[in-house]
C-alpha cells in the first residue's frame, strides 16, 4: 500500500506551493489516477513521494519511508518524463547497465525487452527512439528490479490508441499481480477508463478521492446521446423549450447528425421531438462514456414506440471481466465536468473530442495483442524467475511481496506502528475530512532526503556505463593515432629524448596525448552522470557513495593504465618500423621513466573524474587535468628549485625499524622509485590537486544529503 501523508511542496518566490497538504492512498492491486490540469501539481507530488523535491510530508510504501527501504528500486518503479540517458547507448546497453545499478542479473535487461515488446530494435540508440518506444524503454527500466509499487507520470501522453491501450493493460497486469500502481493524467476520461480510483487535484489540492464508478457519476454527468436527420431542428427546439421552463439544459451538437443533451432525460427529448415532428433514430442516455447506453428508442417513424434496453448489470459497469472492459472503459467521454462534487463551476467543460469508430475498433484490436502479451509474460515468468525476480505470475501478491528481488515487509512491530500512525494521520474518513483533520493538527515534519543506495554493483555498472556509448573508443582512437603521429615527428629529427617520443610529448604540449585522453574519459565518467542521469528517475541527483567513487576511480585507473601501455607500445613499433630498430636503444632507467608515465596518467585520469564529480560537468573535470601542468606545476617547480634539499636515502630501513616489520630488499627499492616519482614537480602537483579534489568531493556529498 503506498499511503502519502501531508504532501506540501516548498513555495518559491512567494508562490503558494505546487502541493498543499495532499494525502490518499493507493491500495495493492488497484490503478490509482491522478487526475488534474496542467499546473495542477500532478508531477509535484510524484516528486515528492520519491524525495526527490524538497518539502514536507511522508510516503509511506508498504509501512515504511522511503528513506529505511533497502533497495528503492526493488520497491519502486518509477517513469517521470522521457527515459533518461545517453542518446548514443542502444536499449539493450541502457538496460543493462541499469540491471547493475538495481542489482539484479543482466539478462533481466533481455527479458524487460521482451515484455515491452522491443526485442528486434535492442541495438538502436536511444536518441532514435520514436515516443512510443520511449514509453516502452521507460516502462521496461521501471520494472527492471521487479517493484511493488510503480508510480508513473503521463504514461501515455501523446501515445496512440492502441499503444495507449497497450500500456494501460501492461499496468492492469501489475495490479491484478498484487502491485500498486500510480499514474497522472489530465484526461478524465482516461481515469475513467483505466483506473479503480481517481485522486482528483486542483491546485495542488485534494479535490475528491474517489472509486471509478463515483467519480464517473459525479464528475461525468449524463447525458441523452440523440441521433437525427434533423439536429440543428432539434437543438433549437430542446434550447427553446429549456429556456420556457428555465430548466438548465445545454445542447452540444458532436458533429453530423448527432446531439448530446446535458441536463434532460430521455423521456423529455423524445416527447419533444414527438410534439413538433422530429425524426429520430436513436435515443440513449449515457453516462460518462459514449456507450453505455440505459434506454433508447428505436428509429420508425416521428417519436416511434419506444423501447427500453436492459441496463447495465453493475459489475458491468464497476468491475472487469477477464481482458476485456465494458463500455464506460472501452468508450471515450464528451461530457462536460460536474463542478459541484468537485469544487469545479459547473460549467467548466473538459474539451476532448469524441471517439469514432474505427478507433474503437483499434483499440479493441490492441487490447487483444496485449492481453496476449500478458499471457506470455505470465507464462514465461512462471518457468523462470529472471534476474532472481519471483515468478509474478505463479506468486500471491504475499507470497510476490516477500520473494527474492522485492523489500521484504518490515517487522510487525513496526509495520503495525506506521500502519498506526498512518491511520491516525489519514484515518478512514472521508478525503475532505483527512483534510481537515491535517490542517488543523501541526505542520507536518519536514521529509528526510532518503540515502543513496544505487548502484547496488558499482564495478559491473561502471564498466557498462564506459562501454556502452561511442565516446570510449572514439577517444581511444583519437589518442593513438594523433600520439602515433606525433611520435614519428620527434623522431625525425633525432633531438628528442626517446621518453617524449615514445610519449608523443612535445615541449609545446603541457600533457601528452595519452594523458589528456585518459582525463578525458575521466570526466565523462562523472559528467555523463549530470548531463544525462539516468540514476535520476529513483534516486534523485547522482549517487555519491564511496562505492561508486571507487569503483570509478579503478576503472579509470585501469583504462589509463592501459591506454598508456598500448600508446607506448604502438609508438615504439611504428618508430621501429619507419626508423628502424638499431636507432631505438631502451635507456637503462626504464623501470623509473615506466613509473612516471603511468603515474601521470593514471593521476589524470583520477582528476577528470574527481573534478567532474565536484563541479558536476565534464569540462571542468578536463580543466582540472590540464590545471596541473599548467597553473600549478610551474611555480612549484620554482619554490622547489630554490629550496634547500634533503636526501630521503635510508627511509626503508627507519621505516622497517619503526614498524618492526622486515621485507625484501626488492621493497626497499620500489618504495624509493615510488618516492622519487613524487617527488617530481609534476607529480606533487597532482597529488595535492587529488588530494583538494578528493576532499571537496567527500565535502559536497555530505552537503547534498543534508541540505533539506
Amino acid at each position: 500500500m503506498l499511503q502519502a501523508i501531508g504532501l506540501t511542496s516548498t513555495p518559491r518566490r512567494d508562490r503558494p506551493p505546487a502541493v498543499d497538504d495532499l494525502s490518499f492512498e493507493a491500495r495493492p492491486g488497484t490503478v490509482t489516477a491522478l487526475l488534474g490540469p496542467a499546473g495542477a501539481g500532478k508531477t509535484t507530488a510524484l516528486r515528492l513521494m520519491l524525495q526527490l523535491e524538497p518539502g514536507r510530508g511522508v510516503t509511506y510504501f508498504r509501512g515504511r519511508p522511503l528513506h529505511r527501504v533497502a533497495h528503492p528500486a526493488r520497491e519502486v518503479g518509477v517513469l517521470l518524463g522521457d527515459v533518461p540517458g545517453h542518446p548514443s547507448r542502444t536499449l539493450r546497453s541502457q538496460l543493462r547497465m541499469l540491471c547493475a545499478a538495481t542489482g539484479v542479473s543482466g539478462a533481466r535487461a533481455d527479458d524487460m525487452l521482451q515484455v515491452v515488446g522491443l526485442t528486434g530494435v535492442h541495438d538502436q540508440r536511444i536518441g532514435t527512439l520514436p515516443r512510443g518506444m520511449d514509453r516502452r524503454l521507460g516502462l521496461a527500466s521501471a520494472l527492471l528490479g521487479d517493484p511493488h509499487t510503480l508510480l508513473l507520470d503521463e504514461p501515455v501522453a501523446g501515445l496512440s490508441v492502441n499503444e495507449s491501450a497497450w500500456f494501460h493493460e501492461l499496468l492492469r497486469t501489475h495490479a491484478d499481480e498484487g502491485g500498486t500502481v500510480v499514474y497522472t493524467t489530465a484526461d478524465p476520461k482516461d481515469a475513467a477508463r483505466n483506473a479503480d480510483r481517481v485522486v482528483t487535484l486542483d491546485g495542488g489540492r485534494l479535490a475528491a478521492d474517489q472509486d471509478v464508478t463515483d467519480f464517473t457519476r459525479t464528475r461525468l454527468r449524463p447525458r441523452v446521446a440523440v441521433r437525427t436527420p434533423h439536429a440543428a431542428r432539434l437543438a433549437a427546439v430542446l434550447t427553446q423549450e429549456s429556456r420556457a421552463a428555465r430548466r438548465p439544459v445545454e445542447v452540444v451538437t458532436e458533429g453530423g447528425n448527432r446531439l448530446s443533451v446535458y441536463g434532460s432525460d430521455c423521456a423529455t427529448v423524445g416527447e419533444s421531438a414527438y410534439r413538433n415532428g422530429v425524426l429520430i433514430h436513436q435515443l440513449a442516455d449515457e453516462i460518462g462514456a459514449e456507450g453505455d447506453l440505459g434506454t433508447a428508442v428505436g428509429a420508425g417513424g416521428k417519436g416511434a414506440g419506444r423501447t427500453r434496453l436492459p441496463a447495465p448489470a453493475p459489475d458491468q459497469t464497476t468491475t472487469r471481466a477477464g481482458a476485456g472492459r465494458t463500455a464506460l472503459a472501452q468508450a471515450s467521454s464528451d461530457g462536460p465536468v460536474a463542478g459541484s462534487a468537485a469544487g469545479r463551476p459547473a460549467g467548466e467543460r473538459w474539451d476532448e473530442g469524441a471517439p469514432t469508430e474505427e478507433g474503437t475498433v483499434r483499440k479493441k484490436r490492441a487490447r487483444g495483442r496485449a492481453t496476449a502479451d500478458r499471457r506470455d509474460w505470465k507464462d514465461r515468468l512462471r518457468r523462470k524467475g529472471a534476474g532472481g525476480a519471483p515468478a509474478a505470475a505463479a506468486a500471491s501478491p504475499a507470497s510476490r511481496a516477500t520473494s527474492v528481488g522485492r523489500v521484504s515487509p518490515p517487522a510487525a512491530g513496526a509495520a503495525a506502528s506506521d500502519s498506526r500512525a498512518a491511520s491516525r494521520a489519514s484515518g478512514t474518513a472521508s478525503p475532505g475530512a483527512r483534510a481537515a483533520a491535517g490542517r488543523s493538527s501541526r505542520r507536518p515534519a519536514r521529509s528526510p532526503r532518503a540515502p543513496y543506495r544505487s548502484p547496488l554493483r558499482p564495478l559491473r555498472y561502471e564498466v557498462r556505463r564506459l562501454l556502452g556509448v561511442p565516446s570510449t573508443p572514439l577517444v581511444v582512437v583519437g589518442v593513438l593515432m594523433v600520439s602515433v603521429t606525433l611520435a614519428v615527428l620527434l623522431a625525425r629529427g633525432g633531438r628528442t629524448p626517446l621518453p617524449a617520443a615514445l610519449a608523443g610529448w612535445p615541449g609545446i604540449s603541457p600533457l601528452p596525448p595519452a594523458a589528456l585522453g585518459a582525463g578525458l574519459l575521466g570526466a565523462f565518467s562523472f559528467g555523463e552522470e549530470y548531463r544525462y542521469p539516468a540514476l535520476t528517475t529513483g534516486r534523485g541527483a547522482v549517487p555519491r557513495r564511496l562505492g561508486l567513487l571507487l569503483a570509478k576511480l579503478g576503472v579509470a585507473a585501469a583504462v589509463g593504465a592501459c591506454l598508456a601501455g598500448v600508446v607506448v607500445v604502438a609508438d615504439l613499433e611504428v618508430l621501429r618500423l619507419v626508423y628502424g630498430g638499431d636507432l631505438i636503444p631502451v635507456p637503462r632507467n626504464w623501470p623509473t621513466l615506466c613509473a612516471n608515465w603511468f603515474g601521470l596518467v593514471v593521476g589524470c585520469a583520477w582528476a577528470g573524474v574527481l573534478g567532474a564529480g565536484v563541479f558536476r560537468a565534464a569540462a571542468a573535470g578536463v580543466a582540472a587535468v590540464l590545471a596541473v601542468p599548467v597553473l600549478f606545476a610551474p611555480p612549484l617547480q620554482r619554490f622547489l628549485a630554490g629550496a634547500p634539499r634533503r636526501s630521503v636515502t635510508g627511509l626503508p630501513a627507519r621505516l622497517r625499524e619503526f614498524a618492526r616489520v622486515e621485507w625484501a630488499s626488492a621493497a626497499d627499492r620500489w618504495l624509493m622509485g615510488a618516492l622519487r616519482v613524487v617527488g617530481q614537480p609534476v607529480g606533487v602537483a597532482l597529488t595535492l590537486t587529488l588530494t583538494v579534489l578528493l576532499c571537496a568531493y567527500v565535502l559536497t556529498g555530505r552537503h547534498s544529503r543534508a541540505r533539506w
